[in-house]
């Protein structure tokens, strides 16, 4: 043979073992997503870490589908349009069989769509805003709904707290903030108590006092915050400034270590809705708890869970499917019947699970588990 038709032929050889190779070696690609730089990045952090985890362990027992799992993760800065864009990338340009994610509900709602359109099975992590799921029969949540997270809030307030007056504050530019406000002040006012003051606030704002200067004039027993943890320590302080000396009460958006370290002795006493405490004896919990300090060097935080139970929930789906079918996906999440680290899962009619929420009080710095509540 002459040396340029051996060069040819080797040529040839070498492409097709190239594609070849990287067919099989590229394994199940999973997209995730969570907004790892800007105002809510220790919850993509979080996510990120917990997606990871779970990846590593089935890939340590030899994946899914007798193939290596492939984990593309893209961060959606917390932006409905930088994660319109990443969704739209994982599931053109990677080929993405299925994406869990994200943290935000307002990204969420940009994603899901996108999902929904080219039937790829969504498994948000954190979305509490009802209308995620409402989009479409292929996307799925790991969390409980804000309905079942304000009504939490306020019958805690209520008959924990012994509050009668209430006043909330939250932001008009997030549906999540929004959404979870509205809930407890239509469940609080249904037990009989009264909502003194009900205040919007612009996003990316960091004064609160003309908000707060009206709640605090209304003297309300406790104040509902709906917002994140970083606009909260700030409301919190504020509000201490302004006089107001009750507890605050909020929701899973304040759970990240940053709380205290912003807010510090303002948020002492306060509370929040949350999806797992660290606390929990149960040892599911406990042994997660071990396997994610002993990673990533933390102690795991909500979002690091539920990205956890959200991804096993998609693989145990796509095992149980026996293949990468969206629609084979889909039909197997639908089915779920799994013990994850948050609760017992199974979807209702709307794919949102039905599991039990804690209340959590910030206690000398700390997160300490007050109680649990059923559905």
């Amino acid at each position: 043979m002459k040396p340029f038709a051996l060069f040819v032929v080797l040529a040839l050889v070498l492409a097709g073992t190239f594609v070849s190779c990287g067919g099989g070696s590229k394994g199940v690609v999973i997209g995730a997503v969570g907004p790892v730089t800007g105002a809510a990045a220790t919850f993509g952090i979080s996510t990120k870490n917990g997606d990871q985890l779970a990846v590593d362990e089935w890939n340590a027992n030899g994946g899914v589908l007798g193939k290596q799992i492939k984990m593309v993760f893209a961060d959606d800065k917390g932006d409905p349009a930088e994660g319109a864009t990443v969704y739209t990338k994982l599931i053109q340009q990677d080929k993405a069989v299925a994406i869990v994610g994200t943290v935000m509900s307002k990204v969420s709602l940009a994603g899901a769509p996108i999902c929904q359109a080219a039937k790829i099975p969504m498994v948000a992590t954190a979305s509490t805003n009802e209308k995620v799921t409402q989009v479409g029969d292929y996307i799925f949540r790991a969390c409980f709904i804000d309905n079942f997270q304000g009504i939490v809030g306020a019958n805690f307030a209520f008959t924990n707290l012994k509050a009668k007056k209430a006043a909330a504050i939250f932001d008009v530019g997030n549906d999540y903030t929004k959404g979870l406000a509205e809930f407890f002040q239509k469940q609080f006012t249904t037990l009989g108590g009264k909502v003194v003051a009900f205040e919007a606030h612009d996003t990316g704002i960091t004064d609160f006092k003309a908000q707060l200067t009206r709640i605090v004039q209304a003297k309300p027993d406790v104040i509902y915050c709906s917002d994140y943890y970083n606009d909260v320590a700030l409301i919190a302080k504020q509000a201490r400034e302004l006089g107001f000396k009750g507890p605050m009460i909020g929701g899973d958006g304040w759970d990240s270590p940053d709380l205290v370290k912003i807010g510090g002795a303002a948020v002492e006493g306060c509370y929040f809705t949350n999806h797992y405490s660290k606390d929990d004896t149960r040892p599911v919990v406990q042994d997660f708890v071990k396997k994610y300090q002993a990673k990533f060097n933390a102690v795991p935080d909500a979002l690091a869970v539920l990205a956890y139970d959200a991804m096993n929930i998609t693989l145990n789906a796509i095992k149980t499917a026996g293949k990468t079918d969206g629609a084979a996906i889909k039909d197997a999440l639908a089915a779920t019947d799994l013990d994850a680290v948050t609760g017992h899962i199974k979807f209702d009619a709307d794919r949102n699970p039905i599991k039990s929420a804690v209340i959590i009080k910030i206690s000398n710095g700390q997160q300490v588990y007050e109680t649990t509540v059923n559905p």
